[in-house]
């Protein structure tokens, strides 16, 4: 027979939801202190590595030694962690051991020596390995049992990204919608939170700054101006699809046409070193932080979106290491800053609505975006950014950035042929 909610209100539970509380409370803070901290000396490396490149630009030119570093010291060591971010999906859905720990320093030596020498990458996916392979030493640690190593894997996650981009809301978010495309884990959803909020404040308390971004002025909300949003949410959803699609196609060819894994990363960074030098800017390789400010206020070149894409997914093709969040960034709001010359919205608008949905598209994750386009830019235009994300989501089909990503629920019901069950969890690249 069954009871009814209230029935299962009682004191006993309540004792145990206290229990729950204290308990992932005291492990996320202890978790986090570490990915915190570690996440704080990444940061500081990597501002460090691209002060020094930008002033001795001559080390570009060593860009595909540093790619036979990098290419080399996974070969020979990193064999077991070389999947980066889709290994953490892959122990999340089919756990079968614990992350080794040399994850986390194995990607932060390659994530410093890519930027150190002029590759394109981002710091998101370095942070989340590291975040996630610092976590689930815990599992054994604790002696967790599996569904609780789920949460911890999560955890890790929330508070690397939450500490790298100082965005706590979002990271908590992420984390737990991330992992199941069209799903959201709301058991893991507490820790998530805890980890997200004490990786940022412990990374902040070693006096690491964010960069700020803003949009000046809040646009009054009109039927027609969001339709101006969702067609840009299309534009946005469309080329997150192109930046998947052209990581692995990039990452394949490489593949196919180099046998030998560490020559890859050497190869690709001779035709990157060679196109900087022909190009004769700096601007489309690293993070591309100062152009990505400068979106917001300036006209930027129609065809800066279309560098970046390329430069980035050819270097993570290529094996270089980082992440692609940042480059995400970059791409989205400089397509959103070369809307502006056909939508009658805002500059500062566009590129804020571009920054956060591309980034959506490309991971699956509208609502961890859409939050942190209000932690980034206020609430003032939340409604023009969740729409652009959700549209962007949409349009970017069954693609992402993550192949071990798997679909808990489609994106559209109708492509789905029902046969008396429920869908079966699919793996994205196969639904692409």
């Amino acid at each position: 027979m069954k009871k009814k909610i209230g029935e299962l209100i009682t004191f006993k539970n309540q004792s145990l939801y206290f229990i729950y509380l204290i308990r992932w409370i005291l492990i996320s803070a202890v978790v986090s202190l570490i990915i915190g901290s570690a996440s704080a000396f990444f940061l500081k490396s990597l501002e460090w590595a691209t002060d020094w490149r930008e002033s001795h630009l001559w080390i570009i030119g060593l860009l595909p030694i540093g790619g036979l570093i990098v290419g080399l010291t996974y070969y020979y060591w990193g064999n077991s962690v070389v999947k980066g971010n889709n290994l953490l999906l892959e122990e999340f859905h089919s756990p079968k051991q614990i992350i080794s720990l040399r994850m986390a320093p194995l990607v932060l030596f390659g994530t410093i020596v890519t930027h150190l020498f002029g590759g394109s990458a981002g710091r998101e996916g370095t942070a989340v390995q590291m975040g996630g392979a610092i976590a689930d030493q815990f599992t054994r640690i604790l002696k967790l049992r599996p569904r609780d190593r789920k949460i911890v894997l999560v955890m890790g996650v929330s508070a690397g990204f939450a500490s790298v981009f100082g965005t706590p809301l979002a990271g908590a978010i992420f984390a737990v919608e991330v992992m199941i495309l069209g799903r959201i884990r709301y058991e893991a959803l507490l820790p998530s939170f805890f980890a997200a909020i004490f990786a940022n404040i412990v990374c902040e308390a070693w006096g690491i700054h964010h960069t700020h971004y803003a949009i000046p002025a809040t646009v009054e909300v009109t039927p027609l101006f969001i339709l101006y949003a969702v067609l840009a949410g299309i534009f946005f959803g469309l080329v997150a699809m192109i930046f998947s699609r052209s990581v692995a196609f990039w990452g394949n060819l490489f593949k196919n046409k180099i046998a030998y894994p560490p020559l890859r990363p050497f190869i690709g960074g001779i035709f990157i070193a060679v196109a900087v030098l022909l190009m004769g800017t700096t601007k489309y390789i690293g993070l591309g932080i100062p152009t990505l400010v400068s979106s917001f206020t300036q006209n930027a070149l129609p065809y800066d979106f279309i560098l970046k894409l390329l430069f980035t997914t050819f270097t993570l093709g290529a094996g270089f290491k980082g992440g692609e969040v940042t480059p995400l960034f970059f791409v989205g709001a400089t397509l959103g800053n070369a809307l502006a010359f056909i939508l009658p919205l805002p500059m500062a608008l566009l590129a804020g609505m571009g920054f956060v949905a591309v980034f959506a598209g490309a991971t699956n994750t509208p609502i961890a975006c859409t939050l942190m386009g209000i932690e980034l830019f206020g609430a003032g235009n939340a409604v023009y950014i969740g729409t652009a994300c959700v549209v962007a989501y949409l349009f970017s089909g069954h693609t992402g950035i993550y192949t071990a990503q798997i679909v808990g629920s489609p994106k559209i019901l109708n492509l789905v042929k029902e046969k008396g069950k429920e869908l079966a969890e699919i793996n994205i690249r196969k639904s692409a």
